[in-house]
């Protein structure tokens, strides 16, 4: 198999932003907010001079080289989130039964009740640095907010794992909580 002698890739630090890299591990800080990322499982160079990121992978096969790219979005991700912040609007849909979604400690721990009729109370704690919101203009929508994409995500797919219904034919049954819109909490400047 013919490996490929040097993968490299560069990226700018925006300005603002102050970047440290230790053993594989990026942080990433914009004021009093910090992003930290561990990349130790990819074995490969990660390196800055202050202006710039450089990720180098050497004998790399094709496989293990789009590692590189990938980092390199990781990257662009964590100066994005804490620039603008990430947001997941969810919708709860329901034919009969109206879902009850409450929010806890401070918008940390989303509570389901009366999903399609169940008495059972379905609790979610949510990651850290993730918040979640009623929307102010749609009824039944809750908006996640926060600045690391993975945990947003994350967050977004628990509650929609809490309320998928069971043994039932879900052609039919469509009743659930569903992602219907992804963006940013702030605009482009």
């Amino acid at each position: 198999m013919v490996k490929t002698l040097l993968v490299a890739k560069e990226l700018e630090i925006p300005p603002n932003f102050d970047v440290k890299i230790h053993a594989g591990k990026v942080t990433v800080t914009l004021g009093e907010e910090k992003l930290v990322k561990c990349f130790k499982h990819a074995k490969m160079q990660i390196s800055t001079d202050g202006k710039k990121i450089y990720l180098k992978k050497w004998m790399s096969n094709t496989k293990s080289a789009a590692v590189v790219r990938t980092i390199a979005s990781h990257i662009n991700n964590m100066f994005t989130g804490l620039k603008r912040g990430y947001q997941y609007k969810m919708r709860l849909v329901y034919n009969h039964f109206p879902i009850q979604a409450s929010l806890e400690d401070g918008g940390t721990r989303v509570e389901i009740r009366n999903f399609v009729g169940q008495k059972m109370t379905k609790i979610c704690k949510l990651p850290d640095k993730v918040t979640c919101r009623r929307s102010e203009d749609v009824k039944d929508e809750l908006v996640f907010e926060g600045p690391d994409i993975q945990k947003v995500s994350q967050a977004a797919a628990q509650v929609h794992q809490l309320a998928l219904v069971r043994n039932k034919d879900i052609r039919k049954f469509l009743d659930g909580i569903y992602v219907s819109e992804k963006g940013f909490v702030k605009e482009e400047e």
